[in-house]
């Protein structure tokens, strides 16, 4: 209805019988609905703001298909932590957005915060980067209601593997993924990159 024409590049295939901690760059309003369209036949949760749950009608949706995280809570956040882990305990796969909230520079990511990391090396759960590349020119960060036509590409990443590493690798393995992420964004000329 919206004219976005959804194209999906498979750099790696989704296999919808395994689980992921899917991590994806975060850059417009428009990037859940993506969500829902780049993992159609998987069960995952998200990992969202919770302060999104009080908007009217909406936040009630929110509230009961996401794992609600306050981010000016050290106990909220710890507890948020642990659903997470539970979830990937009952073979569904998780999605976090590892910048934390929109990237609003000009610049591929904005940094990455360690959670989803800790998450995957904890539970030993592969990540699957997942690249949106026109978002922003879609629904930018600028407006809810900036909806624009045209293609909406979904790269799909090779899975990062995360077998035998452990809590001393949380830097490493976030750095790594970060940097491939960042060099794919540069390399299909994300619109945002200046």
């Amino acid at each position: 209805m919206l004219g976005i024409r959804q194209q999906y590049i498979y750099e790696s295939n989704l296999d919808e019988q395994k689980q992921y901690v899917f991590v994806f760059n975060h850059i417009a309003y428009i990037d859940i609905p993506l969500l829902m369209k780049a993992i159609p036949k998987q069960q995952f949760r998200v990992l969202g703001k919770a302060e999104l749950a009080k908007i009217p009608l909406f936040g009630f949706l929110y509230r009961n298909t996401v794992v609600l995280v306050d981010r000016n809570s050290a106990a909220a956040r710890a507890k948020s932590v642990l659903q997470l882990k539970s979830i990937l305990r009952k073979g569904i796969s998780i999605a976090i957005y590892p910048e934390g909230t929109f990237n609003e520079t000009h610049q591929p990511l904005k940094e990455f915060y360690d959670g989803a990391f800790k998450i995957a090396i904890e539970t030993q759960t592969p990540i699957k980067p997942i690249l949106f590349l026109d978002a922003y020119d879609r629904n930018n960060y600028n407006s809810l209601f900036s909806f624009t036509p045209g293609k909406s590409r979904i790269v799909y990443l090779e899975d990062v593997p995360v077998e035998g590493l452990t809590n001393k690798d949380v830097k490493e393995l976030k750095e790594k993924v970060y940097k491939f992420m960042e060099a794919k964004l540069v390399e299909y000329k994300a619109s945002w990159i200046k």
